[in-house]
């Protein structure tokens, strides 16, 4: 063994001593590459992969967890503060199942499952049964909601009233609850959501009224809809209706704009920009309109008429001295004898129908009151004529959106305002998302080029072995001239050893060459 050994080390040196001095460092340069990609593949391949199993614990479920870790030999990775906790992506789903059937994650609050545990052989008290109960109450609230969707966690407070046999339904004290939630970034609950979250509560507690529950959020309260009885009033449904309708239509408005300029500078060259001011109100109002027949001289259809006539006969009151008689009235004109007079009355009365028109007006809400649309165009796409282009197409367009906003759409000034086309330089954002590690597809691209630059560099060592093999062992001795001595005009071999003495002396490569010649005609 130890023979073959050194035959092998003798064997290694002399390949390594008949190398040049660039062939040592090409190997060299070769095995060291070799060995690095073998370190970086092993260390990519070898390490364990985690994935984040549980997010957002507490101090006591963090512990939990970490106990059934450490006890079942299960690595783990604490991040956040001891908050989250991630194990390797082979286990993560076995530990989430096993985690969850032994309710080792319950966010800081117990179910109903307490009173299983640690209860005692002798019972407890009333006092102690109320606790346990309404803390038991307090979590089984707590995670119902902290399941609902984009829910990161809650705190229940609940207050029941005690139990009187004296008092009577009006005088006891009404149960109520005290809510506050916490929400994932970036999530805002609809309000069907939030009517969801009231209902919870009110099945959840017995004899618990709507306008019993508080609900809070840290952006502020959140209010029940009319429709579970809530104080809102169905005014937070509304500013949510409102406000989808606004982005909906800004959004269609922007792709509508997206899909026609796209065409022209292409998508990935176009920025657009919709920002809309809209009118919610609802308007209802009422006329009560009278105008007389059409083609029947300003008057109306005769309903019915009615004709008066009226005539008397007397004798004439007039003539006579003022009281000059002994029965007369000073003053009066005394009343003396004449003819009769006669006294006719005529009257008519008329009733008429005209048009009564009764209008009931309702006029719709979700008017455009104003607008502004900002384009931004890569630089070396927008021309002077597409620009033209552009602003024609966006102030029609920006007119006839606001054609019933009150605003003067013929007015080009004002238009113009509300229109603006920028030419900019767009940057590359793939910079913004790198992260900080080389994904697979690099560390497999950088394995797959050192290796071609492995076996390129081997190809080369062999290439130039074989041809520094070739050139030795092929000679050209046709076109390098050998001195010759002439044996046959020396006598003795005594000068023809001086002569090999002398050109071994005087010209030692000529004396080389010589001997091969003889060599080879050998």
């Amino acid at each position: 063994m130890n023979e073959k050994l050194s035959q092998y080390r003798v064997k290694v040196s002399q390949y390594w001593n008949a190398m040049s001095r660039n062939q040592k460092i090409w190997l060299g340069a070769t095995v060291g590459v070799l060995l690095l990609v073998v370190v970086l593949l092993t260390t990519f391949f070898s390490r364990t992969a985690y994935e984040l199993a549980f997010r957002d614990l507490d101090a006591t479920d963090s512990a939990a967890v970490m106990n059934y870790l450490d006890s079942n030999h299960i690595p783990y990775k604490l991040e956040d503060g001891g908050k989250s906790i991630s194990v390797p992506a082979a286990d993560a789903a076995k530990v989430k199942v096993e985690a969850g059937s032994q309710g080792l994650v319950q966010n800081g609050s117990i179910g109903f499952d307490a009173f299983n545990n640690g209860s005692s052989m002798f019972g407890s008290t009333d006092r102690e049964f109320d606790v346990k109960y309404r803390n038991a109450l307090n979590g089984e609230i707590q995670q119902l909601l902290n399941d609902m969707q984009g829910v990161q966690k809650s705190n229940v407070l609940v207050n029941l009233p005690q139990e009187s046999a004296i008092l009577s339904t009006d005088e006891k004290e009404q149960a109520s609850a005290s809510i506050m939630m916490d929400f994932q970034p970036g999530y805002r609950p609809t309000q069907k959501e939030v009517d969801g979250y009231y209902n919870l509560v009110k099945t959840a507690v017995p004899n618990l009224k709507i306008e019993d529950i508080t609900i809070s959020s840290p952006e502020g309260e959140l209010f029940a809809s009319s429709d579970v009885g809530g104080p809102g009033a169905g005014a937070a449904s509304a500013i949510e209706t409102h406000y989808q309708i606004q982005r909906k239509y800004e959004s269609d408005l922007k792709r509508n704009i997206q899909q026609f300029l796209g065409r022209m500078v292409g998508m990935d060259n176009l920025v657009v920009n919709v920002q809309s001011t809209i009118n919610f109100d609802k308007k209802k109002s009422d006329e009560q309109l009278v105008s007389p027949l059409a083609n029947n001289n300003n008057n109306g259809i005769i309903i019915s008429e009615q004709t008066n006539s009226k005539t008397a006969t007397g004798p004439n009151s007039s003539g006579g001295v003022a009281g000059t008689g002994p029965t007369d009235v000073p003053t009066y004109t005394g009343t003396t004898g004449g003819t009769g007079t006669n006294t006719e009355e005529n009257s008519r009365t008329t009733n008429y129908e005209v048009n009564r028109i009764n209008n009931q007006i309702e006029s719709g809400p979700y008017v455009v009151k104003d607008l502004s649309i900002s384009v931004g165009v890569e630089k070396s796409k927008l021309s002077p004529e597409a620009r033209t282009g552009m602003n024609e197409f966006l102030t029609s367009l920006l007119r006839s959106q606001l054609v019933e906003s009150g605003q003067d759409v013929n007015n080009d000034v004002l238009m113009g305002k509300k229109v603006s086309i920028l030419a900019q330089t767009f940057t590359d954002g793939s910079g913004a998302t790198s992260s900080s590690g080389l994904s697979t597809g690099w560390l497999v691209g950088i394995g797959l080029a050192a290796l071609a630059l492995i076996g390129g560099l081997g190809f080369m060592v062999v290439r130039r072995r074989r041809q520094a093999a070739v050139q030795e062992e092929v000679a050209v001795p046709g076109k390098v001239e050998y001195p010759t001595i002439d044996l046959d005009a020396v006598n003795n071999e005594s000068q023809v050893r001086k002569q090999l003495e002398t050109l071994a002396k005087r010209k030692p490569d000529e004396f080389v060459n010589l001997l091969r010649t003889w060599l080879v005609d050998e």
